[in-house]
């Protein structure tokens, strides 16, 4: 290749790129506040014209990314992927090997079609769950299913921001965009090799049992204040059983609160029951207690006792339900009345389980207690349903209540309008951004989500990062400042084997990963190895892909946002992530180049 001359503009484009790198390392500014700069740096250095600057915002790559966010929003929404989950936990059990492999292939496969960060942050409360269930340590889970949730992104075309860039920065070059399914072999193999690395050297790599950053959050839980509450169980009453008694009489004589009815088949539910709702024999009750006095309960009434929920495993998951605790003002109208007088669970669809006045608890007679100011309530309910207070204010509640709250009716629609959306990828002509928001406006439009819950769980920082970045992709082309950074590694290289041009790209790839961003890796290296594969004889579509997937080789710096989520629930230091980050990403390295190598 005849060597080109390095021009003033190629200078310039190469100034910008470095202070680039150099913001988005030292953090002084975030890093799409850095995009947007370099986006009006490029016009007022007359390095492109205005409508270039701006065109990263009508990129196939921002619309695909906004319309895959509100489509993985509207499945969280409605909790498909919490019901997914459920018996996945069942089968795994307690055997560690089960419950990484099942969870960290689940994960895998929600976020091969949603950001990685959104699937991440919606196993944290189920992996906490299962390690004070199972009494493995969290620190021996996470970020096995981290890494799991990261390598999905390699599995489609949609599952991560580099790769839905992809066929953009390929775009200028004429070259043949990439399907929906191209990376899907290789992106499973990385996920089989990442889930077996960690079945067998997890226990040698990964930390014991610590204190973690995030059990602030867990002991923020109201509940654990009150010592004598207990866990919650479901009851089966059977058939033939004692006679039928009152709600409040598990209460009253046995300590025991009852949240939820049902028949035996679960087709007829009172969540909560009154306090005067008979329990018949053949059915079956959500209650809160002490061990000791829901075995005293069982032995009198012959209930079957179960810690783990049946019938109430969707109504009352923790995605759903749970425990709140609130303060009585004094402008409050539930000062100086009983909770039996408000009627407090038939009106407001929560149960009291206990009540805290001058130090001391109170779990029995709840009803006939007058409340006073400064009363403090305990209850379980519904989230939506704690909501109502919020707009009377006769009720202050002592955590947050900023929770969403589910749409279960509409997981029919949300997983309908899923399927809109990836049918029209696979089987039609359309382009993948309309295909996408196909299915994204069909959430809007079927009730899923309200327009404003769309625009709410849109990323904007994502968006602004990658319309400010497009531009300096194409201005390193149209410079040709690519072409002359390609023609002085060629010249250093020295026509090497093409498996060693993708390992040493894919290296590189993962470097500016580390310590730039995957976004800014894929647009500041793409058009730079387009140019260099082409002069070694490597396939350029193939030099690109490498690019993309290595963007997602992220282990050894807890810099992914998905490792960061991470790192404070499992009480994990930065040299946790060296361990066993450093030898993940040289097997990564391995398999990507192998398998790409090999299959294209």
């Amino acid at each position: 290749m005849p060597q080109t001359a390095l021009t003033l503009d190629m200078i310039l484009v190469f100034a910008v790129i470095v202070a680039v790198i150099f913001l988005f390392i030292v953090e002084w500014v975030r890093v799409d506040v850095v995009a947007i700069l370099a986006m009006i740096t490029l016009p007022a250095l007359g390095l492109i014209d205005g409508r270039t600057a701006f065109a990263g915002f009508g990129s196939t790559a921002v619309v695909s990314i906004i319309a895959v966010i509100i489509l993985g929003r509207g499945l969280d929404h409605t909790g498909v992927i919490a019901m997914g989950v459920r018996p996945l936990l069942r089968l795994a059990g307690c055997s560690r090997w089960r419950i990484v492999a099942l969870l960290s292939l689940t994960i895998a496969i929600v976020s091969s079609f949603m950001q990685n960060i959104g699937a991440a942050a919606l196993f944290l409360p189920a992996l906490r769950r299962i390690s004070r269930e199972s009494g493995l340590p969290l620190s021996q889970l996470l970020m096995p299913v981290g890494a799991a949730a990261i390598l999905g992104g390699t599995v489609t075309l949609v599952g991560s921001s580099p790769l839905i860039m992809l066929n953009d920065l390929l775009a200028p070059y004429g070259l043949e965009p990439f399907g929906l399914f191209s990376v899907t072999p290789v992106g499973l193999a990385l996920v089989v090799a990442g889930i077996l690395f960690f079945i067998c050297l997890g226990p040698l790599l990964l930390p014991g049992d610590r204190q973690a950053a995030g059990a602030c959050e867990i002991a923020a839980d109201p509940s654990l204040y009150y010592k004598q509450l207990g866990e919650l169980y479901e009851l089966t009453f059977p058939q033939g059983s004692a006679k039928a008694f009152k709600v409040y009489e598990l209460c009253d004589n046995y300590l025991v609160h009852t949240v939820a009815l049902a028949s035996l088949d679960g087709r007829i539910k009172l969540i909560p029951p009154d306090r005067d709702s008979t329990v018949e024999p053949g059915s079956v009750i959500a209650v809160y207690g002490p061990r000791q006095k829901i075995e005293q309960a069982a032995a009198a009434y012959g209930f079957k006792v179960s810690d783990q929920l049946k019938v109430f495993a969707q109504d009352l998951d923790s995605e759903m339900a749970g425990i709140a605790e609130a303060v009585v003002p004094p402008h409050s109208i539930f000062v100086g009345k009983t909770l039996q007088e408000i009627r407090f669970r038939h009106n407001y669809l929560v149960a009291p389980l206990a009540l805290y006045r001058e130090d001391r608890d109170y779990y029995t007679q709840l009803g006939a207690e007058k409340l006073k100011v400064g009363d403090a309530v305990l209850m379980h309910g519904a989230w939506r349903n704690f909501k109502r207070f919020r707009q009377t204010r006769d009720l202050i509640f002592s955590q947050s209540m900023e929770r969403e709250v589910l749409n279960p009716q509409k997981a029919g629609l949300a997983i309908a309008c899923f399927a809109l959306a990836t049918g029209l990828v696979i089987f039609s002509n359309l382009s993948l951004p309309v295909c996408l928001m196909a299915g994204a406006i069909g959430m809007v439009l079927t009730g899923v989500l309200s327009i404003d819950e769309a625009y709410q769980g849109v990323d904007w920082r994502t968006v602004f990062l990658l319309a400010g970045l497009i531009p300096l992709g194409l201005a390193t082309q149209k410079t040709g400042a690519a072409a002359w950074a390609a023609g002085q590694m060629m010249a250093w290289l020295d026509q090497p084997p093409a498996l060693v041009v993708l390992l040493i790209l894919a290296v590189l790839s993962t470097v500016f990963t580390l310590v730039v961003s995957n976004v800014g890796a894929v647009v500041l290296l793409v058009p730079l190895v387009v140019n260099l594969a082409e002069d070694l004889g490597v396939d350029p579509r193939l030099a690109a892909l490498v690019v993309g997937l290595a963007a997602s080789n992220s282990f050894i710096l807890p810099t992914h946002q998905v490792n960061a989520l991470y790192m404070g629930p499992g009480g994990y230091r930065s040299l946790d992530f060296i361990k066993a980050g450093a030898p993940l990403s040289i097997l990564f390295l391995l398999v990507l180049t192998t398998m790409v190598y090999f299959l294209y």
